[in-house]
Parts: C-alpha cells; structure tokens; sequence
C-alpha cells in the first residue's frame, strides 16, 4: 500500500468538502487515515489461495464408519467495507460450516480467514463466496456452508436511511447445495 500516496488524496478529499486540513483536529488525520487503511484493507494483499496457505494449520480427524461430522462456527464478527460507497459495512456476523475430509482446521484459523477475507473492498455476497473458497482450500473439502448477516452504511446512514436493513446472504458448496439438514446447520 502507498501511505504517501493516501495522505496526499485524504489531503485533497478534505480540502475538496470544504474542510481545512491545517486546521488542529485534522492536521494529522491523512497520516490517521492512511494507517487504518493498511489495516482494515490489509486482506487486498493476499489471494485467496494466499490467505488459505497462511491460516490453513489443519489437525487429522477421523471419525468411525457410517458417522458423518460437521465442524460448525457461529457468529463471527467481522467488518468490511462496500466496494461501491467504501461505506462501512457493520454488525457483520458469519456462520461457517464444513464437513471434515480427514483433517480439521484450527478453530481460531476460521475467524481469522473470515477476518482477512473481509479486509478487502468487497460486496457481502462475494465475501461469502471467498470464505468459503478459502476454508474449502484450507480444510481440504469441498462441503462448505457460510452464511452472513450484516447493515450496511450505505442503506442505514446514506440514501434510503434505513437503519433496521440487514443482509443475509447464503453460499452453499458441494454437499451443501443440496442437503437441507446442512442448510439448516448454518442458520
């Protein structure tokens, strides 16, 4: 990431609203403002392959003939930002099912994908989709459920302002397409 490059446009975003950069409570802010850039976008560095090879710590897990198992992780927090206003989108909370093919991953690994994951200009329906993406890659199976409940700023604080809109949004993979049991696992 350029932080120069950052300060130097949140200078002229500033002055472009109307507001004086010199003056005491924003003097600093551009230099404020490109460091919180590197970390709430710090996933637009990564691939998701990349992502999946840095939180993909897996531990074997067998399980008795004729027995299915589901690793199941509810109400992830996470935040991220809409590609479209770079409005925040807030109070995201993420559900990730998976169904274990030999090995497991490291439960703190699955918040942190969802973490990462979200760390990128994103839209919720594709973050869903890189989560599990990621997870599937990371845990070496391809029957991944993520679900994600989220508001975003750009319907409750701009336009049509309506602060009780939350979106929820389903992505189902391999055995999950297809099993409503699975399914309802997530909600």
């Amino acid at each position: 990431m350029d932080r120069e490059a950052i300060e130097f446009h949140i200078r002229g975003l500033l002055e472009a609203i109307g507001e004086d950069p010199d003056r005491e409570g924003l003097r600093e802010t551009p230099q404020r403002v490109a460091r919180m850039y590197e970390e709430v976008f710090e996933g637009i560095g990564y691939t998701n392959h990349e992502i999946a090879e840095m939180f993909g710590k897996t531990f074997e897990h067998t399980t008795q003939e004729g027995m299915e198992s589901a690793v199941i992780m509810r109400d992830i927090s996470v935040f991220s930002y809409c590609e479209h206003h770079m409005a925040l989108m807030y109070d995201m909370y993420v559900n990730v099912a998976y169904i274990p093919r030999g090995k497991v991953l490291g439960l703190s690994k699955i918040a942190r994908i969802c973490d990462m994951a979200a760390k990128r200009l994103q839209l919720q329906e594709r973050l869903g989709r890189d989560i599990a993406e990621i997870i599937s890659e990371a845990a070496g199976t391809p029957d991944v459920g993520v679900l994600i409940r989220g508001s975003h700023s750009c319907m409750t604080a701009r336009g049509i302002r309506n602060v009780s809109a939350q979106t929820v949004t389903r992505t189902y993979c391999g055995a999950f397409r297809t099993d409503s049991g699975l399914k309802q696992m997530l909600e």
